[in-house]
């Protein structure tokens, strides 16, 4: 598929297009390498899964990120598309109703996947530039209704974002994180994507993808892939919500 078609295409069609090529190109070495946690994320995964009595016998470090999820009330919110404001608008919908009806945040358990085409928000704003990514992604700028050329959901103004009714709303990325919501990213859609990005640059994909991978924000997890990862979130007990 040339660059020009993917150019036609839908985001969904050149992902699938591409998934199989892109993959291939890279090497399995470079989908498997990027799971590292933060150093302070690291420690040994719990024997069973919170709330289903699963065994949990995999030492892989997404699956060691995923025994931080706590709470009684889980939900995982499968954020596929950049769908405006949603993928960070209905966590928080969900805290501030579960806080309405006497739950507090420490027993809400909130995950969101960026997967597909959301894989952007996981991302710096420098890679947003450099990369055109709200061309790529289909992603708007709150402010603009233009292709965004910056990461609009990290570290936002105090009123970046209004509800009618209700006002400014705290839906930056690092504000639900300092609330204890969980980010993860997919790191085959990061392969695609970011091979679809050297290529309409003329670039080298292996390098693309090792920067993009050094581009993810604090505090997201990689993991193999965003449906591993919503599977995951249920098997510990996670609802799920789709985020659009």
């Amino acid at each position: 598929m040339t660059t020009d078609e993917l150019k036609q295409a839908s985001p969904r069609r050149g992902f699938l297009g591409t998934l199989a090529t892109g993959a291939a190109a890279l090497g399995l070495a470079a989908i498997a390498s990027p799971f590292q946690l933060n150093a302070q994320d690291k420690k040994e995964p719990e024997k069973k899964t919170g709330g289903v009595g699963m065994p949990m016998k995999s030492s892989h470090p997404a699956d060691i990120w995923f025994s931080k999820l706590g709470g009684t009330h889980r939900i995982v919110f499968d954020a596929t598309q950049p769908h405006e404001l949603m993928p960070f608008a209905w966590p928080k919908v969900f805290m501030l109703t579960n806080a309405a009806t006497g739950s507090t945040e420490k027993e809400c358990g909130v995950v969101v996947v960026l997967r597909h085409a959301a894989i952007c928000y996981a991302l710096d704003s420098n890679l947003w530039s450099k990369y055109k990514l709200g061309e790529l992604m289909k992603a708007e700028d709150p402010a603009t209704k233009m292709a965004s050329t910056r990461n609009p959901f990290w570290k936002p103004g105090k009123d970046d974002f209004k509800i009618p009714g209700v006002g400014p709303v705290e839906i930056g990325i690092n504000q639900l994180q300092e609330h204890g919501v969980m980010f993860c990213v997919c790191d085959m859609a990061m392969t695609v994507f970011s091979a679809i990005a050297a290529d309409q640059s003329k670039m080298d994909a292996a390098e693309v993808k090792k920067e993009w991978l050094a581009g993810v924000l604090p505090g997201i997890q990689v993991v193999p892939s965003g449906v591993w990862a919503v599977g995951r979130a249920q098997e510990r007990g996670c609802k799920y919500c789709f985020a659009g």
